[in-house]
């Protein structure tokens, strides 16, 4: 078989990118945890100087600032032999309200690597794999990577884009969070519109203890947290019931919805934020696609095989959330009320 040189080469120049990416991954969370982004986000600073202001050895730093200079993950001025983090670096790697919380997802990835045995069983046998049998960073890189988008578009983007929810909300309603996690959306909700009560359900015991202490923490008398399964929670009556980028790992994602429906107000709306996907395969093939069928492939659909379920995917799109939620729950219609590069914000009406 004749070997084309020059697609070889660039087929070896992406696979020596993605190397370097994951040889560099540990490095990441190490530079979080350590303090490193940002001190280096407040002023140029040498290898010694660096080590100095984070308590640090210089010659490990020394080695983790030339591998972040090399990735673009830092920069570098030859002028002065010194490190720093431009405004855009900063914003992503220091900033935990920034647009992106680049090592939150790192943490994410973290986990990964400590289910493999558990993924290759799950590969060979088709089992599945609980979200509470994961690495306790999946549930924090997870509060992290999330928050920031829910930050950045959930009050100014997805909430006005739906049918009368501000209102229902600012005058004083009751809102669902179902598969809340640690609580960032459901916190932010009620941070927002003090006369409403709001309610997070999950299954994961110690992400309701998570999300209580988080709430305590914020000072919130309007907002509690309960476990309870996504079929089964006992609240009604909601102006709102929200699902965020959870819906597609549900091992029942019908009777989750139907649940919702029959947990609504007559005039309530079911707000089902989801990772953004196209609904042909081949239009997610790209490196938002990649990220999200990476993520499916060892934590969302073992999620939903774990109980059975029809394991959606984090790229299920969304032809196949209107079977699941209008054809066969039995919601009215669902209409795509935003999106944002990451997510696609879907609304249900009763």
């Amino acid at each position: 078989m004749a070997i084309d040189q020059e697609k070889l080469g660039a087929f070896l120049g992406k696979a020596i990118g993605d190397l370097g990416a994951v040889f560099s991954a540990a490095l990441v969370s190490i530079g979080d945890s350590l303090g490193l982004y940002k001190a280096l986000a407040k002023e140029h600073l040498d290898a010694a100087e660096l080590a100095s202001r984070t308590g640090t050895a210089e010659r490990y730093v020394s080695e983790w600032l030339n591998s972040q200079a090399a990735g673009g993950y830092v920069t570098y001025d030859p002028a002065t032999a010194k490190y720093y983090l431009s405004p855009e670096q900063a914003l992503c790697l220091a900033d935990p309200n920034g647009p992106v919380d680049l090592p939150g997802a790192y943490m994410i990835a973290q986990d990964m690597f400590h289910v493999m045995p558990r993924a290759l069983d799950n590969f060979r046998t088709g089992k599945g794999m609980e979200w509470g049998e994961h690495h306790q960073c999946l549930f924090h890189g997870t509060e992290r990577f999330f928050r920031t988008s829910y930050n950045a578009h959930l009050l100014s983007e997805w909430l006005p884009s739906l049918d009368g929810v501000v209102a229902s909300l600012t005058e004083g309603g009751r809102a669902a969070d179902v598969g809340c996690g640690h609580g960032a959306s459901t916190i932010l909700l009620a941070q927002a519109f003090p006369n409403s009560e709001f309610i997070g359900y999950d299954y994961h015991a110690p992400s309701i203890e998570t999300a209580r202490q988080r709430a305590h923490d914020a000072g919130l008398r309007n907002v509690h947290f309960h476990v309870a399964d996504a079929v089964s929670y006992e609240g009604r009556d909601f102006d709102l019931i929200a699902f965020f980028d959870c819906l597609h790992d549900m091992a029942d994602p019908v009777g989750v919805a139907r649940h919702a429906k029959e947990s609504l107000k007559s005039s309530g709306k079911c707000m089902i934020v989801e990772p953004f996907a196209s609904d042909r395969v081949e239009d997610n093939h790209n490196p938002i696609g990649r990220m999200f069928y990476s993520a499916s492939s060892l934590v969302c659909v073992p999620v939903s095989l774990a109980r059975n379920g029809p394991a959606l995917g984090a790229q299920a799109g969304e032809k196949r959330l209107h079977e699941i939620v209008v054809d066969r729950a039995g919601f009215s219609g669902m209409r795509r009320a935003t999106a944002t590069p990451f997510n696609i914000v879907l609304e249900a009406s009763r």
